[in-house]
């Protein structure tokens, strides 16, 4: 007769108890590790130039990036990311996973600021839109922008400067330091300047910076972009005949007075470099941040004889254009005309 041992109830029940906490242990480290835990609060989590994790994990609390901060503080401990913070601007995907979120932390994977701009002004409201887009302010950026030695080591002067920012877009970290920014503007502009661009800058006796000044006047003249060709070759008829330019643009920004719309003689008066109704030849400077278009129109100019151009009475935003002073007269008393029927004093 064979004896066999009756297996033990209570070895039987322990096991069970083991499988059952395992499980529940296993569940646990997954939800904590590869469950969802990003919210949908924030786009994205900025980390700054200097941070520690402490900084990292306060944001994460305050901002409620994830559903538990005690859970991710584990994974990030886990995956020795407190002594791996990298400084960077880090896309948040609702449901993301702690370990996906460290991951991309740890390795430092950011989401480049996609930069795009065109028509501003002044070097101070561009020094505004990048400290707007990047952790550097604006303050470190216009600093640059009004930097003589700054200018210099890219080959222009403080005056002309602004001409080396070609609008376009552009890709670049968000934590990239201001003065590296400028390096990536410089080299978008030496791509822009094409064999084929300089010679035909060369062919009217200008430099680029040449040709970004008088684009920036010809941007400030039109409102279409069809009509730049025409009006770039106005202004190049007039440099041709030594006479002076007299472009409205240049006195509104002589006299720092963007409201005015009627110049009248009192703002023709400025002793200023930039009126151009007194001082012959291009302005020190350019005007404006000219887009491409502008630039263009100026390499690739229209053919005519026109040498005077007044804003049609229709207020179309096209010109009326003449090639003597008679016909000019004519097209300018319309334009009055119409102005002083709207009340339109300054």
């Amino acid at each position: 007769m064979t004896n066999t041992k009756k297996f033990p109830k209570w070895l039987g029940i322990t096991i069970a108890v083991i499988l059952c906490v395992s499980l529940i242990v296993g569940w646990k480290v997954y939800q904590v590790f590869l469950g969802a835990s990003v919210t949908e609060t924030q786009k994205y989590l900025y980390i700054h130039t200097n941070d520690t994790y402490e900084n990292v994990l306060r944001r994460i609390r305050t901002e409620n990036i994830v559903k538990d901060a005690d859970e991710f503080d584990y994974v990030a401990k886990a995956m020795s990311y407190p002594s791996a913070v990298k400084a960077g601007k880090y896309r948040l995907q609702k449901g993301m996973s702690n370990r996906r979120l460290v991951g991309d932390l740890r390795g430092g994977y950011q989401e480049p600021v996609s930069l795009r701009f065109s028509n501003i002004r002044l070097k101070e409201n561009f020094a505004g839109f990048l400290g707007r887009n990047f952790e550097q302010d604006s303050l470190q950026f216009i600093s640059l922008l009004n930097n003589e030695a700054e200018a210099e080591k890219y080959g222009f002067t403080k005056d002309n400067f602004y001409t080396m920012f070609i609008p376009n877009t552009y890709q670049i970290y968000w934590n990239t330091s201001a003065d590296k920014v400028i390096e990536r503007f410089h080299e978008e502009y030496k791509k822009f300047w094409t064999a084929e661009r300089l010679e035909k800058a060369k062919a009217q006796n200008f430099t680029p910076v040449d040709a970004s000044i008088l684009a920036s006047i010809v941007r400030g003249e039109a409102l279409h972009n069809d009509e730049m060709p025409m009006i770039a070759g106005l202004y190049l008829n007039r440099l041709k005949k030594g006479m002076l330019l007299q472009a409205d643009p240049t006195v509104i920004f002589a006299n720092n007075d963007f409201t005015i719309r009627r110049v009248l003689n009192k703002h023709l008066t400025i002793d200023n470099p930039y009126n151009t109704y007194k001082f012959k030849g291009l302005p020190p400077g350019p005007i404006n941040m000219p887009p491409i278009v502008a630039i263009d129109a100026v390499l690739n100019p229209s053919a005519h004889k026109y040498i005077y151009m007044c804003a049609k009475e229709d207020f179309s935003g096209y010109h009326a254009f003449a090639e003597t002073v008679s016909e000019h007269l004519v097209n300018a008393r319309k334009f009055q005309k119409a102005l002083d029927e709207r009340n339109i004093k300054k």
